[in-house]
């Protein structure tokens, strides 16, 4: 079992970057596959960004590509998401979450999930 708390949400202007962390404690955080999912006001949870145990070949949703970067350091169990050139439509809660199997872009795949941070992007 794993536990998640994200962190680095915040108020930021269009064109800003930000940095999400992932904290996850519990045992073998390598071993697991950490997704980043994010959740407008009454929209559907969406995949923004997963990796492996491993930190390569990262998988990224379409909106964020070329703009948002995941990484890892297995070493203080986190996970990070960079996230550059926001724009407006990427204010969400954004959510860890964490798995076993694989990277999937489906948020019923996942076990574990933080209670998410707040990222708001103003015009």
């Amino acid at each position: 079992q794993v536990q998640l708390v994200e962190s680095g949400g915040g108020l930021v202007q269009a064109g800003g970057s930000l940095r999400l962390s992932c904290a996850a404690s519990g045992r073998s955080f390598s071993n697991y596959v950490i997704g980043w999912f994010r959740q407008a006001p009454g929209k559907e949870r969406e995949f923004v960004a997963g990796t492996s145990w491993s930190g390569i070949s990262p998988v990224y949703g379409d909106p964020v590509k070329g703009r948002f970067t995941i990484s890892r350091d297995n070493a203080k169990s986190t996970v990070y998401l960079q996230m550059n050139n926001l724009k407006p439509e990427d204010t969400a809660v954004y959510y860890c979450a964490a798995c076993v199997d694989g990277i999937y872009i489906t948020a019923a795949k996942y076990d574990y999930w933080g209670l998410g941070t707040q990222v708001t992007v103003s015009s």
